[in-house]
């Protein structure tokens, strides 16, 4: 794909991996729309980009409701042109686990509003973006690309049912979306990131941090633009489709 003057929206844009990956993207000439839900936020990462020279605007919404991501992408058509390009970026956490008791007592159980609301973002916030994004390419006539962020932990992880239940979400729909949208000259792909330094990590103490460090074969958290580098990847090689790239220093070998 040309990523030069392409609009490509980024979920979850104004921080973190979302921002690493507009960041580069931008430099390959994308024009980015951010979605987000703190404006505050928003403009601040929408300022550092144009100080970097990449043309970029916000837009505050909520990914998990339908009419928020509706009008988001409206509105990016009628600003910016429709959409090339989206990154599905966006997501929670609320871990717990399923069942925690002690000498055969249950003490605490994940509630029902720790599982929803992961799955709304994480998932349902996935989904509509997606489909809004999808829609906008063929009416357009645009050839396009999908990228869809899953996470090692789609293989299980403990004290994230709700989680990895999205994660794994997120990677049956690429495969579906690849074999369903390559008739429109859209690709799907995915990036399944393993422990990777941001602000999440960056507040953890450090013995948890060394324990966490230590499990991975190349001994390092990653970086995001490393992440941002696998976002690249699938952008612009045109004969990647369906498939996910593990970015997790071998840690799921």
């Amino acid at each position: 794909m040309q990523l030069q003057n392409s609009v490509i929206a980024i979920t979850g844009g104004a921080r973190g991996l979302g921002l690493a990956m507009a960041a580069m993207l931008g430099r390959q000439g994308a024009r980015l729309a951010l979605l987000d839900t703190d404006a505050a936020t928003l403009d601040e990462a929408v300022s550092g980009l144009h100080a970097a020279g990449v043309e970029a605007r916000a837009f505050v919404t909520n990914v998990a409701d339908e009419v928020s991501v509706k009008q988001a992408f409206a509105d990016i058509a009628a600003s910016m042109g429709p959409v090339s390009g989206l990154v599905n970026n966006a997501g929670i956490l609320r871990d717990a686990l399923l069942v925690k008791a002690k000498g055969g007592k249950v003490e605490k159980t994940m509630s029902l509003e720790q599982w929803q609301s992961v799955i709304d973002v994480n998932l349902t916030g996935v989904f509509l973006c997606g489909r809004e994004a999808a829609a906008q390419m063929v009416e357009a006539g645009n050839e396009g690309v999908i990228v869809n962020i899953s996470s090692i932990s789609r293989a299980g992880n403990m004290g994230q049912s709700n989680y990895a239940a999205c994660k794994a979400g997120v990677v049956a729909l690429t495969t579906t979306w690849a074999k369903e949208l390559a008739r429109h000259g859209i690709r799907v792909g995915a990036v399944a990131p393993g422990f990777i330094e941001t602000e999440m990590t960056a507040s953890m103490r450090q013995d948890m941090l060394d324990k966490l460090t230590s499990g991975v074969p190349l001994k390092r958290l990653g970086q995001p633009e490393n992440i941002a580098q696998s976002a690249l990847f699938i952008f612009e090689n045109d004969y990647f489709s369906g498939r996910v790239i593990e970015c997790d220093g071998g840690l799921r070998l």
